[in-house]
């Protein structure tokens, strides 16, 4: 798992998210309570604790809109959390399995690389796109709803 980090959402565009800032749609982000169920947040890469504030927004893991630059519902703690910055999978990944993704530098999918993934085959499988030349970041998202889950890229 050396080979790979898993990025959370920046910090300076979570706190913007959280103090008034725009989502990808333009919207304000909506003000929720955690069921604590499947609530994951995208910046500590945790779950959101059952009755804490939570903000649900569109997001667009893409610098530009594009027509690979897939937009969809994100979770975030409403109040301020640690990024993610620890060694493994992130806590949040608790699904038996996930749809792995490989991009190329201009943001496009790279076709052929689309795979629903066992939860223990994701670094493996992230680690195999990344060493191809061609591939800058791997996205991960929920094999059943298709939302954007965490990127990730190689470790430096």
């Amino acid at each position: 798992m050396d080979q790979i980090t898993f990025l959370p959402l920046s910090s300076d565009r979570v706190s913007a998210l959280r103090s008034g800032g725009r989502d990808a749609y333009d919207c304000l982000p909506e003000r929720t309570v955690s069921d604590g169920a499947g609530n994951p947040c995208r910046h500590c890469l945790d779950f959101i604790p059952k009755g804490a504030g939570m903000l649900i927004l569109a997001y667009r893991p893409f610098e530009t809109a594009q027509p690979y630059a897939e937009t969809g519902p994100i979770f975030l703690c409403a109040e301020a959390c640690d990024a993610w910055s620890g060694l493994g999978l992130p806590p949040m990944l608790d699904s038996p399995d996930y749809l792995l993704k490989g991009y190329t530098a201009d943001q496009r999918i790279c076709y052929g690389t689309g795979k629903i993934v066992a939860k223990a085959e994701i670094a493996s499988y992230a680690a195999q796109l990344l060493a191809r030349e061609e591939i800058s970041f791997v996205d991960v998202r929920s094999a059943r709803n298709n939302c954007y889950q965490v990127r990730i890229v190689r470790a430096v």
